[in-house]
């Protein structure tokens, strides 16, 4: 509902985020922050349901980890980092921590399926 003592423009801001340079408080900064901070969440989850079908594709446990792909996922993240104007030695961290969560993440996914699989097989 409509606040009749707000113009539109005010009422505009407050129910939709700005992007970060059309900014001129804090709450609209932080406003912004969290949708992105949603999206990120919406995006992670479509990357884990990438380890749950890694887990279930890969033949055996010891496949999991993949140092020649993690070096090659950040690399790949720090140069889209750094094409973006964004530093990439702070990317290329937040991407070791990315990885070697997914890899954690994804580790116990095949656990719990070869677990699973034991139990059908008694």
């Amino acid at each position: 509902m409509l606040d009749k003592s707000r113009s539109p423009a005010t009422e505009a801001r407050m129910t939709t985020t700005l992007p970060g340079p059309d900014c001129t408080t804090m709450t609209e900064v932080r406003a912004g922050v969290d949708q992105v901070d949603r999206e990120l969440v919406a995006l992670l989850a479509r990357r884990f349901a990438y380890m749950d079908a890694a887990a279930r594709i890969k033949p055996e446990r010891g496949a999991v980890r993949d140092e020649g792909r993690k070096a090659q996922v950040i690399a790949n993240a720090r140069a889209a980092a750094e094409a973006a104007g964004l530093p990439g030695d702070v990317i290329a961290d937040l991407w070791e921590q990315l990885v070697e969560a997914s890899i954690a993440y994804e580790l116990t996914q095949f656990d719990a399926r070869a677990a699973n699989m034991d139990n059908m097989g008694t």
